[in-house]
């Protein structure tokens, strides 16, 4: 291997002159090639470090594993806790529609299970119980990576029941007439999943979502909706009475509020 030194003597052979002839910095030059230098050896100790980081991850991912399975026993005592923390989210709850939201009253459980050696890729499973839309009992899809990075789908095939396929349209009944509605559902997210596939490792977002946000404590966004509309309503009145009270310092009245009515 070519020290620093050596490879400055070769640039100030190769090159003594610059495009445009001038000469070039020859002690420039070697503080360049020095810094690779050491630019390489920081490399080289980050990838030593994200190895060690990865043994500590594989550790501590078969200690959490028995946890979540505690969490998910407590949650499905609680009512509704999947979707609200799924509403409360500011990207899955853009995602439900009206019927999905029926249906994740049924969701007794989310679980994401990583491969041993974690780099291999991931499952995310959703438990539901008995509902009217579809037969399955849980809904999974995963996530395999190839040693070129590559990232292959697999997930379940929902069978709906008669009639309630929300995803490729269902026959529903309005004002007397039967009619085709076909609405985006978060269910298509399992929808297609053989045909997908993505580059060094990544993975959709919903997915990423749900493994790195969601699942890792729902708790944050069961609660967010609750505090957030209590909040609300607190900042609501502190506001009106801060409002009142400023206007009698000032000796104003407040004005009526406008009516619909005045504007027809």
């Amino acid at each position: 291997m070519r020290t620093a030194e050596e490879k400055g003597k070769r640039a100030r052979t190769d090159g003594a002159e610059g495009d445009g002839g001038e000469p070039i910095d020859r002690a420039l030059l070697l503080s360049i090639e020095k810094l690779q230098e050491v630019q390489d050896e920081i490399e080289k100790v980050n990838e030593e470090a994200s190895d060690k980081v990865l043994e500590v991850e594989q550790k501590y991912n078969k200690i959490r594993r028995p946890v979540y399975v505690q969490c998910n026993e407590i949650i499905q005592k609680i009512p509704d806790f999947w979707l609200t923390a799924f509403l409360s989210h500011p990207v899955l709850g853009d995602l439900l529609t009206e019927d999905d939201q029926q249906i994740c009253k049924h969701l007794e459980s989310v679980f994401v299970d990583e491969s041993e050696d974690i780099k291999s890729g991931c499952s995310i499973t959703l438990t539901f119980s008995s509902n009217p839309y579809f037969e399955d009992k849980k809904l999974t899809k995963t996530y395999s990576m190839s040693d070129d990075g590559t990232v292959t789908v697999k997930a379940t095939s929902i069978k709906w029941k008669a009639g309630m396929d929300i995803v490729n349209g269902k026959a529903c009944t309005k004002k007397g007439e039967k009619r085709l509605l076909v609405d985006q559902s978060f269910f298509t997210w399992f929808n297609g999943a053989e045909n997908e596939s993505f580059a060094h490792g990544e993975m959709d977002q919903v997915a990423d979502i749900i493994k790195e946000d969601l699942w890792p404590n729902p708790l944050k966004y069961f609660n967010n909706e609750l505090e957030s509309e209590f909040e609300q309503e607190s900042d609501e009145e502190g506001s009106d009475e801060e409002a009142k009270d400023d206007m009698k310092m000032r000796g104003l009245k407040r004005r009526p509020e406008p009516s619909c009515s005045n504007w027809v």
